[in-house]
């Protein structure tokens, strides 16, 4: 018998042994009933957290592109043209000095800092003050500027700054989703969505070199500046603009493409400045009447206008009447690229090197005439507001 009670009290004495160990090293193993279940639910409610998203949601561009696009305020001092006219003061009193604010939108297109955003976002600003979607705050410096264009490069200076991805233009076609991101009438960072329009718009009226995006996504002042970016989150287009009879959206908002926006940004970034080719010409779109009235030969012969671009003006002295470009020519070639309208010779022109001699093609008459133009360098103009 005392045998028996001997191993009865080893047993439980290793048992306890037992049970002490693991409710010191996994209790979880001890626990059951409620706190279970709550683990369990934990769990499977952490899983669905990261669950896909509904078919069709942009959240994941949204996420992607969203900490890159910023908020531009400005301020700008009334009167700044007048404060040091001492007979203006002296008429008129000090003068109203208080300060404007402005509102707009950018874009970091590099973690050091580079930002992209509209010349008439920062227009004449005396102070440029950037927000992040993460709250900090940086003041902005002006690298350069294109009215032409209507962009133009800040710089600030933080730490881990988001940046955008650029795309590839040539991926994005009509009926492609794209989102807007901007900060419309300052009510903080916005989304909305839409499809491309129509690409390639041109004659608008809105800046010198017109190329845009067109998109019915919403986009309202404020969103200047802003990303319009793909179902990727990658950078397409740099919002400007929007036809509007309220100042409001009407679904027809105008975007400039990420390529023109890197090509100028690259321009800016190296220069401050960027630098055109120039001629000296007053173009206009060939019809029937001008051609017919300029006796153009292949019009005779063919009944069919030729692709190019009547010249209605010359400067006296510029490059073009120089090389010897008269009123009613019309120019079909520029560096052996076919000149289809107005667009395409401002374009291909823009492009030329100043200083370096390039061929012209051009019909005048019952000729067929190739010039050699040293071009100039294209005036900078100051941009009016596309709004």
């Amino acid at each position: 018998m005392k045998k028996y009670w001997l191993l009865f009290s080893q047993s439980v004495t290793v048992m306890l042994a037992m049970v002490f160990i693991v409710a010191t090293l996994k209790p979880l193993w001890l626990t059951s009933g409620p706190r279970s279940a709550a683990i369990a639910t934990t769990q499977s409610a952490s899983t669905a957290s990261q669950a896909p998203r509904p078919a069709g949601s942009l959240s994941e561009a949204a996420r992607v592109a969203s900490p890159a696009v910023v908020s531009i305020n400005t301020r700008q001092k009334k009167q700044r043209h007048r404060r040091g006219d001492p007979w203006f003061r002296f008429f008129n009193g000090p003068g109203d000095e208080s300060e404007q604010d402005g509102l707009g939108s950018g874009v970091i297109v590099s973690p050091d800092g580079y930002i992209l955003t509209n010349h008439h976002v920062i227009e004449e600003a005396d102070d440029i003050e950037v927000v992040l979607l993460d709250g900090r705050t940086a003041a902005a410096k002006v690298i350069g500027v294109d009215p032409d264009t209507d962009l133009a490069l800040l710089h600030i200076q933080l730490e881990n700054l988001p940046s955008i991805v650029l795309g590839n233009l040539d991926n994005l076609q009509v009926g492609d989703v794209v989102l807007a991101i901007g900060n419309p009438f300052g009510v903080g960072q916005t989304v909305t969505s839409g499809i491309v329009s129509a690409l390639g718009r041109n004659h608008l009226g809105i800046n010198t070199f017109e190329n845009f995006i067109q998109t019915d996504a919403a986009i309202n002042p404020g969103n200047s500046g802003g990303a319009l970016v793909d179902v990727n989150g990658q950078l397409m287009g740099i919002n400007s603009a929007i036809y509007s009879r309220s100042g409001g959206s009407m679904g027809i908002g105008f975007a400039i493409p990420v390529s023109t926006a890197k090509s100028i940004m690259d321009s800016l970034r190296k220069e401050g400045k960027v630098t055109r080719g120039w001629l000296g010409l007053e173009p206009s779109e060939l019809s029937a009447e001008s051609a017919q009235a300029f006796g153009i030969e292949q019009v005779s012969q063919t009944g069919k206008l030729p692709q190019g671009v009547l010249i209605a003006g010359v400067l006296q002295n510029g490059p073009a009447a120089k090389a010897g470009v008269k009123p009613g020519d019309v120019i079909t070639q520029v560096a052996n690229q076919q000149v289809k309208n107005v667009a395409d010779l401002l374009s291909q022109v823009a492009a030329l090197q100043p200083g370096q001699a390039s061929q012209l093609h051009v019909l005048r008459g019952q000729q067929v005439l190739q010039l050699t133009v040293s071009p100039g360098t294209r005036p900078v103009r100051r941009a009016q507001n596309p709004r």
